[in-house]
């Protein structure tokens, strides 16, 4: 089993008596991560029930709420226990049904988990304000892989292994950069089987997300959209050039890039600017929660050869590191770019510190600044800026700015 970075803290939660609710991408592990905190409850002496929505026989006790709790009732009696609750998002007005269920302050926590919809996202979290803790769960991340993959021997030692055994790095690199994190993917060996798993959860998100879960009737337009994503990824998102492509509106298009964030498809960061006159400050960057799903949507998926479709899922990579590295809510990412062409790959948004972050796909033999960076060091003046590369280890001053040379493996155990 593929170790969850996030289940210890799952488990930290377990004594709150709010709704712990788990989101994520469809296929994400959220189901196995249901299942293992279930075993880590009766492992510690307490009773638990595990129903399933997808499940006909369970999909019957979710009639009304009193049906449920007579089924609670039945299997743990009216004693403290635990309910756990997979694919809640089948559950019409879901975010009510648990709302009435938790303000009759039963004796049981509820552990909850579903998938990216409307219905979830909107409704769900609006319904539960001050009753829940959100917890997302993303396809496997990086660290997890390279964890998994080395049998968990260099769980305190990453930096090191990835420093001696830099052959064996560099495979899971290029490995993960092909086939990215969904778990059964993954897990599978012969390539023709990670093909037939992309390729089955890829139609999962059309015919259930898109067509069903989010009513869109057009699943060809937003299929091409996210193959123009896809391509663009790291880059403006054009809004123009996909309302002509696409044959669609430009309503459409925005609609259908808003649905493709709810179902955890992409991500949209948006442009740092202070001078509104000179730096671009509407377009937004998009990139993919997996570089798996992104490289399938091209017909790249485990054959990516020239370096320069490596850079730019690379740089997919450090964006989906750093969104692990950064504290939510206190700290916000976006990117840097002017009219004039300049461009920083991340800002990091601290309070009122600023952190720009420079990738480059390359083994750096000496420290060079792109010109860009420096033009973002002279006019911000941050205390600290990063080149993120594969091998290079070094720190320089430009004018009163540390410049952090470092590889991205280090990335993993840095924290903004």
């Amino acid at each position: 089993m593929i170790e969850r970075t996030i289940f210890p803290e799952l488990v930290q939660h377990l004594p709150k008596k709010e709704i712990t609710l788990i989101t994520g991408p469809r296929q994400a592990g959220k189901t196995t991560l249901l299942e293992k905190l279930k075993q880590h409850l009766e492992a510690h002496g307490e009773r638990t029930l595990l129903l399933n929505l997808d499940v006909e026989w369970d999909r019957v006790h979710f009639e009304s709420q009193l049906s449920l709790i007579k089924k609670i009732e039945l299997e743990l009696g009216r004693r403290s226990g635990f309910v756990l609750i997979d694919e809640i998002q089948r559950k019409e007005n879901a975010g009510l049904f648990l709302k009435g269920l938790y303000d009759l302050k039963l004796p049981y926590k509820f552990i909850v988990t579903g998938s990216g919809s409307l219905e979830l996202k909107e409704r769900i979290h609006e319904s539960l304000i001050g009753r829940k803790r959100i917890f997302e769960l993303s396809t496997i991340t990086f660290e997890e892989f390279v964890h998994y993959k080395t049998e968990y021997r260099y769980q305190e030692t990453l930096p090191q292994f990835f420093e001696t055994e830099t052959e064996n790095a560099r495979k899971l690199l290029d490995e993960y950069l092909n086939f990215g994190g969904y778990p059964r993917v993954v897990l599978e060996d012969v390539l023709a089987e990670k093909n037939h798993v992309i390729n089955e959860i890829y139609q999962s998100i059309l015919q259930k997300d898109i067509a069903y879960l989010l009513q869109v009737e057009k699943t060809e337009a937003f299929s091409s959209l996210v193959k123009t994503l896809a391509s663009q990824s790291g880059k403006l998102v054009n809004y123009a050039a996909h309302t002509s492509a696409l044959g669609i509106s430009f309503q459409t298009a925005k609609k259908y890039l808003w649905y493709a964030q709810q179902i955890f498809l992409v991500d949209l960061i948006t442009p740092f600017a202070r001078n509104v006159r000179k730096e671009i400050t509407q377009a937004p960057v998009s990139y993919f929660q997996d570089l798996g799903l992104r490289n399938y949507a091209l017909g790249l998926f485990g054959c990516l050869r020239s370096p320069a479709e490596m850079g730019f899922v690379f740089q997919n990579l450090v964006y989906l590191t750093l969104k692990t590295c950064i504290k939510p809510g206190a700290t916000a990412l976006h990117f840097w770019r002017t009219k004039d062409k300049a461009e920083v790959d991340f800002v990091i948004e601290v309070g009122r510190e600023l952190i720009p972050i420079e990738v480059k796909f390359q083994s750096l033999g000496r420290e060079e600044i792109p010109r860009s960076l420096r033009s973002f060091i002279a006019k911000y003046g941050p205390n600290d800026a990063y080149i993120i590369n594969l091998n290079l280890l070094k720190t320089v001053m430009v004018e009163k700015t540390a410049v952090h040379f470092m590889p991205y493996y280090q990335l993993i155990m840095q924290r903004f």
